[in-house]
Parts: structure tokens; sequence; C-alpha cells
């Protein structure tokens, strides 16, 4: 079929399979699959693969090949981010793609990712004529952007993802006092850039792409009792009070406790801390209390791609 695509998005910690068809106005998605191969599990701070997250990679995206094949898609794009962009065995791992399952994989960097999270963002209607902050946090690295509905005006990858954080900052259960603070110092450090970025273009509001905003979104709707399909919305937004306790909740949380809770997928399970910690800095840091959901990100800006061209 010709107007078919699909998209793979290879994520630190999660890979995404997104086959839809139609146009980018009206598109109709026919398989939507995420599956947590934790790729950076062990390794990410040290800038390898690790042998059993390499085999779960290769083995996820053999699966995904057989998936493209089944519903006979013609137009394919597999976007590698972080953790594939600074793995020393990140060109073997392509190549055994390659070699196993017949998918070129794109390396791109972290400019080329925002831009994408930009379109996804716009695609989906959240942007509107006054300046958004928009934040992918992935596992490897930390997507900013600046932008409105017409243009982005400032984008930067920074390598402070939620698996980098998690593996240099949360050593105890729950996380320590100790390293919530040092955590904190960390960002304040590694932001200068995005301080800088908002003073000069001042933005209305915040808008959290896909990830750890779903979950926040989901622990939202678990306290409202409410009827919540994350699969039928491409918007949320944010009670300011309620999202400061629900990720104050998280920060304060053991394994056990957010193991137990419905709201949270397994893949999140740990990272949704760190995410918690760079969420309310954010927040409180630039003083933004309008904050929303877009569960479109970076698979839906190259679908748009894909359909436009």
């Amino acid at each position: 079929m010709d107007n078919r695509y699909a998209v793979m998005d290879l994520g630190t910690n999660t890979f995404h399979l997104l086959i839809a068809e139609g146009t980018i106005d009206n598109f109709r998605i026919l398989i939507h699959e995420h599956i947590a191969v934790k790729l950076g599990e062990g390794g990410i701070n040290k800038g390898i693969i690790l042998p059993a997250p390499f085999e779960r990679g290769i083995a996820t995206l053999k699966y995904f090949g057989t998936e493209i094949n089944k519903y006979n898609t013609q137009k394919i794009k597999c976007i590698a981010t972080s953790a594939l962009r600074n793995a020393s065995n990140g060109k073997e791992f392509i190549d055994r793609v390659k070699q196993e399952a017949g998918i070129a994989i794109e390396l791109v960097d972290g400019n080329c990712e925002a831009a994408y999270i930009y379109d996804g963002i716009k695609v989906a209607g959240a942007l509107s004529n006054e300046n958004s902050l928009i934040m992918d946090i992935g596992g490897g690295s930390v997507e900013f952007i600046i932008g409105n509905n017409e243009q982005f005006i400032w984008k930067q990858s920074f390598e402070i993802g939620a698996a980098r954080l998690m593996e240099r900052f949360h050593h105890s259960d729950p996380i320590s006092p100790a390293s919530i603070e040092a955590l904190n110092l960390y960002l304040e450090n590694a932001l200068p850039d995005l301080f800088e970025a908002v003073e000069k273009y001042p933005v209305r509001n915040l808008i959290g792409s896909s990830g750890a905003f779903e979950t926040f979104a989901e622990l939202a709707a678990l306290r409202r009792i409410d009827n919540f399909d994350l699969n039928r919305i491409k918007n949320y937004l944010f009670d300011y009070e309620e999202l400061l306790i629900i990720t104050d909740e998280m920060v304060l949380s053991s394994h056990a406790e957010r193991e137990a809770n419905e709201a949270i997928a397994p893949v999140r399970i740990d990272m949704i801390v760190v995410s918690s910690i760079i969420t309310r800095f954010i927040m409180q840091k630039l003083e933004i209390k309008d904050v929303a959901l877009c569960t479109y990100s970076l698979k839906e800006g190259v679908l748009a791609e894909m359909m436009q061209n």
C-alpha cells in the first residue's frame, strides 16, 4: 500500500514502532508498539551498550521488521538518539540490525531530535501564537525547544536524560534528600543556556512531550478517578498544584510503592523519580504555572516529514 508509513524511534529506554496510513492531517494508526528495551542499562554513562541490552535491542528490531512486512509497509524510517549516538559500539549495533533485521538506522544529533519533537507537538495542535517551552525527557538526553505555532525559535539537547541521572544520583530507596539537592545543583549548572534562552524569548507555558508527562497525567487521572485513555488524547492540561503534589509523591515514594501503582508503566518505575525532580526544577526555576502534556513527540514529527514529502 503506497500511503503506509512506519516510524521507529529507538530511545535509550523504549523502542517505539508506529505504522500509520493517510495524510498528516488525517492519519490512522494501524499499530503503535513500545517495548522497554532499556538499551542504556548499566552502560549509559560509560558510553557502551552492554551485551544483554544489545541483544534485547536486536531482537526487538527483528520483531519490528516482521510487523512492518506484515503490514506491507513501503516507507520506513528508523531514528536512533542519545544512547546509540554516544555508544562506542553503536556502529556495531547499527550494522547488525541492518544485517539481521534489514532495517537501516539513521543516527540523528540532538538538534535534529529537537526539530522532530517540535514538528510532532505542532501536528498535535498543542502550540499557540505565544511562545511555549517544550521539554522532552528521554533516557539519554533532554530536549528543550522554544517555539509557537509558526516556528521554533530556539532548541537545544542536553545529555541529562533520566537513565543518566538515575545512574548518577538515585542510589537509595527512596532517593535521599542529599541526592535530590545534588541533582538540583547539577541541573542548575547544566542548564544556563536554557535560562538565558527563556530570558531572551519569554514563554507562556511548559509542554511536556509524552514519556514521563504521560505518567503524570495517568497519576492525576487516578487521583480523580477519571475515565482516561491516553491513546485517545493529544493534549492534556495539568492543574499546577496537583502536578506539584504528584511529583512530590513520586520523589518521596519507594520502589515498592511505585511498582504497586497501576498508573506507572514498568519502564518508568524508577526513572519517574528523577523525571519528577527535573520537571519540578524547571517549573519552579522558570516560574511556569501553566503546564500541559502532549502525547505526540519525535515519531509523529518524523511521520509528518514523511507524509509531507
